[in-house]
């Protein structure tokens, strides 16, 4: 709360003279701010802060809880009277008094009742400087009667009589809330006809049938103790008759014509009328002499109750209700009068002074009847108090002079009538206290120029403190015009200006002391609309846009608001607004109005208005679309070092509205001619805040952009230059690498024009040993790149810097990078190398690492170089291929996959680092066993006659071991693609042709065929051939049955004489020889056919899932041209196969010459072919490593596990793969 200090205002002007501002004491009351810290200091007499209202009705059922809490200093002490004597709470075991507080709580839930503590109570607050008294708080438990039992006697009326049913409810404390319901807790519906009146009794201007039940039911609701009580219900029959015959309205409430009404000031005054009547009368009212107050009056139940709230004594007088129907109306005159307790006018306040001082107590009430005043002091009649000599009552006034310390008192003013009273403590504390100040320290406050600034400057003391203001941290003078100084120590600068900015003093003092306290003062720009909205004629229909451009401090934010007719706009998609503009589309005529831009900051706001007028739309010819006409009238303004603003007026939008506007920037410094992107904004932006580098010739154009294209640029704007600043970057990209074994080569990416912010642009290069303790060594360079430092150790670690760095200053300190001198090749070979061969196509080599310090440089990896030692004979066919693995990092084994079984193979060990290999390890060599073969490189039928055929072919390419013997397998198929029965014949090695007799004429077989070593069968090659036709199938003798490699045919010859019959199978059997003729030359030049294509889904017939029926074959259909076998499978074209179990992984493989085998992959599945399989397509053996698992090397891009081919493949150009 301010201090209120007994001048007005005080005008000072500040000539030539250095001014101090002065406030003048005055010998009169201080008020104690309500400051905590101030409270918790001051020496303070007892205030009451909480109490239990006056009239205090408890719930029976819980304890009692009497509040009375209070303040002071020292803290007071509590006591309490009950019904005008003393009441002793340590006699009563039921009562305690809260710690701390003057709350009594009365234990009545465990033993006692509610009626025992029934009266009235008050509290005292006590300490030494006075005493302060509590209202009189009368304590009643709540009271919930029941019913009265009584008899209830049915109800009959005839239709159209009026009817009062009763409620009478019993009377509780608090008075119950009445409501009538049925026997199903709903409520009765209540109308103009049927209604519940004041005292609760529902009334009927006229009953109907439908009104007819047993339940009218009255409940009270006792809100204090949440019960309800329920009444008998009530029967009512209506006889429906003829209805009663219609008559005028008669009041059923109130009787009469007139009545009396009292209510209490500020209370609600509820006035009813009730009537009776058929047809339903309609009631009305009207105050006599009078209006009733507007904003006050309420009409409820129907209009049968008038209500005014907040009455007041100039609602009294004259309420007149009228009830009326078509046959009649009836009036009652309501006499109001309105009462009032007393109420305050001027309520007595706490009065704080010095030793010496004057001051008064004033007490002022109001009521009717008028109140009678009464003063006590420390809660004792004024009268009989000790003398004060001071002290002087004038009726509701005390007056004091001359006052001293000891005098400190509280004081009770007590104004009653008879509707009640109200009671007021306020205390009269003499203090001597030193000047404090109360406002905050270093406060900024902010203000418009051109407006008042009010600088605060709260303070208390007794004896009242004089305020003295000062400018400026050193005590200068003020030099203003006006100041204003306010009772409360505020000082007011009228119209505060730009020098206005400061710091101002205010200094507190009086006899005992002296205070101050600094506070800041900043002057801002208006906010000012540049651009206002402009009337607008626009035809129905079409778009319209307001233009408000705002310009403000930029160090407020201003936030735009647009408003219609003074609300808010529509929430409508129609209305868009962005930034600058509103844009209203498809007008209507809803839409004309007043339109206002409101610019708000946290200090002002600022608005401008224009108005909308819609008008019907005429006709005008098409609109020609194009790219928008280029900007114009670009302005550079707000130049700042780092920033710009730019603003522009938009060219002709060509009926295409703009979406964005595309600012460029020319460097005319460091790149003229050539301009850059600088930024993008909306369409309906015509300003933008730009970013600036430092020690650049700007020069600025915009082009527009809408739906239909790019405008031409603008005019290019004046140009800016911006001043130099010292480097905000370093470069990027440091390294440091040696290019020779003495060198190391520093280089960075070196800053653009724009980056270097000023002239002179070089880079300091330092660089010191990582691992020593040499000082760093620097050098500064032009604007380059790179810097070589010479005559350096081999492969040292360097720790490396390069700081930009122009006229103006350096670049922020740079990060540090390490580098290394130059690398050189390694000295020393890998040692201990060995091998171990797992299987007949991978073997793991061993070797001890090479020291570190030998490396001489980054130690990329090892390489092993290994190679099959060719025979005599084919080393001099071609030169001896080397393969390579490279295994990264410092791994001391790796994995040699892809060996040819039975081979013999060398190899050697090198570390490698950055700068290339080391010296070879000694050769090491090793043998890889035997393997499975590969398929059979052919296989061709030849001479196929009507019961043989002769099968050629040539050795595996890679017999992979010695050949022990060939495995031939065949079966027929029928000519319903059915498999027949299996022949397994074994032909020794040797043989490269063979020839089977006894075979089905004209029939298919399909063969299968493979070699074997002694580790096991080789990959199969399949191929399918006819044996010839039989004449004695075109005589129309029946085929054979198909045998087991045994000629069928039936040679019975009985064939017809006549000459048509003979030509017409010469005929038949000529074409079959042609389309045999076609098969073979398709078969051998890779053409397919739908048996041909089955080759794959057939291609074992040991795998082949056997009937249930006949023990033949799965069926052999072409119907289902990619269906798998049921089981086993094959390897696939591209070489992979599904993993099954794999205990190793690509962490032991290395990277070939063509790629890279990586350490974290898993490379192979099973390494090696169980000896007891037949061939390499049993299920144990053909899954050797997932499809993800493929690696390649130097030989085989398919490689998994060995090299081995899918017999008799066709590549897509239907060549037979090999």
């Amino acid at each position: 709360m301010p201090l209120k200090i007994m001048p007005k205002k005080k005008h000072l002007s500040a000539g030539r003279v250095p001014l101090i501002l002065f406030l003048c004491q005055m010998i009169g009351a201080l008020d104690v701010p309500l400051d905590p810290k101030l409270l918790d200091d001051l020496v303070q007499p007892p205030t009451i802060t909480q109490q239990s209202p006056k009239d205090y009705i408890v719930d029976p059922r819980e304890n009692i809880v009497i509040q009375c809490e209070a303040k002071g200093k020292p803290p007071p002490s509590f006591s309490w009277t009950r019904n005008g004597t003393h009441f002793d709470i340590d006699k009563d075991p039921l009562v305690t008094m809260k710690p701390g507080s003057g709350t009594l709580i009365i234990n009545i839930i465990t033993e006692g009742k509610a009626e025992t503590y029934e009266g009235v109570y008050q509290c005292t607050a006590r300490n030494e400087r006075g005493a302060a008294v509590s209202n009189n708080i009368v304590v009643r438990p709540s009271r919930s009667p029941l019913w009265t039992k009584e008899r209830l006697e049915p109800i009959t009326l005839r239709n159209g009589q009026s009817l009062v049913l009763p409620c009478r409810p019993p009377i509780g404390l608090p008075p119950a809330i009445i409501f009538w319901m049925d026997n199903s807790f709903q409520r009765l519906p209540q109308s103009e006809r049927v209604s519940q009146g004041l005292n609760g009794d529902l009334y009927f201007s006229n009953v109907l049938p439908e009104d007819t039940r047993e339940d009218y039911i009255c409940y009270a609701r006792f809100n204090h103790t949440q019960t309800i009580q329920q009444k008998q219900p009530i029967s009512l029959k209506v006889i429906s008759a003829k209805p009663s015959k219609e008559r005028p309205p008669t009041f059923l409430t109130p009787e009469g014509n007139e009545s009396l009404k009292e209510e209490l000031r500020g209370n609600v005054l509820s006035l009813e009328c009730i009537a009776e009547g058929l047809p339903t009368p309609i009631i009305y009212w009207i105050k006599e002499d009078g209006t009733l107050p507007v904003n006050r009056t309420f009409y409820r139940n129907f209009k049968k109750t008038l209500q005014i709230t907040q009455v007041t004594e100039a609602d009294s007088g004259n309420y007149q209700c009228i009830a009326k129907n078509p046959l009649g109306a009836v009036h009652h005159t309501i006499a109001v009068t309105v009462k009032a307790a007393p109420y305050w006018i001027a309520a007595p306040q706490n009065l704080v002074l010095s030793p010496g001082e004057n001051g008064t107590l004033i007490c002022r009430a109001n009521g009717n009847p008028k109140p009678r005043i009464a003063w006590l002091t420390n809660g004792v009649p004024i009268e009989i108090a000790p003398e004060d000599p001071s002290r002087k009552i004038d009726g509701d006034t005390i007056i004091f002079s001359n006052v001293q310390e000891r005098l400190s008192a509280v004081y009770q003013c007590n104004a009653s009538n008879e509707y009640g009273y109200l009671l007021a403590n306020a205390f009269v504390n003499v203090l001597a206290e030193p000047p404090r100040i109360l406002t905050s320290a270093n406060i900024l406050y902010q203000v418009i120029a051109n407006r008042p600034a009010f600088l605060d400057c709260a303070f208390f003391g007794s004896p009242l403190p004089t305020i003295e203001w000062f400018k400026g941290t050193k005590g200068s003078a003020l030099h203003e015009d006006i100041y204003v100084l306010h009772d409360n120590g505020t000082l007011e600068i009228p119209v505060a200006q730009k020098d206005s900015t400061g710091t101002y003093t205010c200094v507190a003092r009086n006899k005992l002391g002296m205070a101050k306290n600094e506070v800041h003062l900043e002057i801002k720009d208006p906010t000012r609309i540049i651009k206002q909205p402009e009337h607008a004629v626009v035809q129905r229909g079409s778009k319209v846009s307001f233009e408000c451009k705002v310009k403000h401090d930029h160090t407020l934010i201003p936030t735009i608001v647009w408003l219609k007719d003074h609300g808010e706009l529509p929430n409508e998609e129609r209305f868009s607004v962005d930034k600058d503009h509103l844009v209203v589309t498809d007008v209507s005529d809803d839409d004309g109005g007043t339109y206002t831009c409101a610019a708000n900051t946290t200090l002002d706001r600022v608005s401008a208005s224009a108005v909308l007028r819609v008008v019907a739309p005429t006709p005008t010819p098409a609109p020609i679309y194009d790219v928008p006409n280029p900007p114009f009238d670009l302005e550079l303004t707000n130049q700042l070092d780092k920033s710009v603003q730019l603003t522009w007026t938009p060219g002709d939008d060509n009926n295409s509205p703009i979406t964005k506007f595309i600012i460029e920037y020319e460097d005319a410094m460091h790149e003229a001619g050539v301009w850059h992107h600088q930024a993008e904004v909306s369409g309906t932006q015509t300003t933008a805040q730009l970013k600036l580098s430092p020690y650049v010739n700007y020069s600025f154009r915009v082009m527009a952009e809408n739906n239909i294209g790019r405008s031409v640029p603008s005019e290019a704007s004046e140009q800016y230059l911006t001043k130099a600043a010292e480097p905000d970057q370093n470069p990027t990209a440091v390294e440091g690498l040696g290019t020779e074994p003495d060198n190391l080569v520093i280089t960075w990416k070196p800053l653009n024009g724009f980056e270097s912010n000023g002239p002179g642009l070089q880079y300091k290069v330092s660089w010191r040993q990582k691992d020593g303790d040499d000082e760093w060594t620097s050098v500064v360079v032009a604007n380059v790149s790179k810097y070589i430092v010479s005559g350096t150790p081999t492969f040292v670690p360097y720790l490396i810097k390069v700081q930009a760095l122009n006229d103006v200053g350096f670049a922020p300190e740079p990060a540090v990078v390490m580098g290394h001198s130059g690398e050189d090749l390694p000295m020393v070979a890998p040692g201990n190398v060995r091998v171990n061969v797992v299987n007949s196509t991978l073997a793991e080599v061993h070797w001890d690492p090479v020291p570190l310090k030998s490396v001489r440089g980054h130690l990329q990896g090892y390489r092993i170089y290994y190679w099959k030692v060719q025979s005599s004979s084919k080393r001099n066919r071609r030169h001896i291929e080397k393969k390579i693995l490279t295994f990264q990092g410092s791994k001391t084994h790796g994995m040699l996959p892809g060996l040819q079984p039975y081979s013999h193979y060398f190899l050697n060990v090198r570390v490698v680092n950055g700068k290339g290999e080391g010296p070879a390890s000694s050769d090491r060599g090793f043998h890889t066993p035997e393997g499975v073969p590969s398929a059979p490189s052919s296989l061709k039928i030849v001479n196929p006659t009507l019961d043989s055929l002769t099968l050629e072919w040539d050795p595996p390419s890679h017999p992979n071991g010695v050949l022990t013997e060939y495995t031939l397998k065949y079966q027929p198929i029928n000519s319903t693609h059915e498999l027949g029965p299996l022949v397994d014949l074994k032909i020794p090695a040797n043989k490269t042709r063979w020839t089977l007799k006894n075979l089905n004429f004209s029939t298919r077989y399909k063969f299968y065929f493979y070699a074997q070593t002694s580790v096991g069968s080789g990959s199969q090659i399949t191929e399918e051939a006819i044996t010839t036709v039989d004449e004695g199938k075109m005589a129309g003798i029946p085929p054979p049955d198909v045998g087991a490699g045994k000629a069928m045919a039936s040679r019975q010859v009985d064939i017809a004489t006549q000459g048509w019959f003979i030509g017409l199978m010469c005929a038949v059997a000529l074409l079959i020889l042609i389309l045999l003729i076609v098969c073979f030359v398709r078969r051998n030049k890779g053409g397919k056919y739908p048996v041909k294509e089955k080759e794959d889904a057939h291609a074992d017939p040991e795998i082949q899932p056997m009937k249930e029926d006949d023990g033949t074959f799965g069926e052999y259909s072409d119907a289902e041209d990619h269906k798998p076998l049921k089981k086993g499978s094959r390897t696939p074209s591209d070489r992979t196969v599904k993993k099954e179990d794999s205990d190793d992984s690509l962490v032991d493989y290395g990277e070939g010459v063509n790629g890279q085998f990586n350490e974290d992959g898993s490379f192979i599945g099973q390494y090696s072919v169980p000896s007891g399989s037949e061939h390499s397509e049993s299920p144990e053996t053909t899954e050797l490593c997932s499809e993800e698992t493929v690696v390649p090397t130097a030989v085989d891009t398919g490689y998994c596990g060995r090299e081995e081919k899918v017999p008799h493949q066709k590549d897509k150009a239907g060549k037979p793969g090999n």
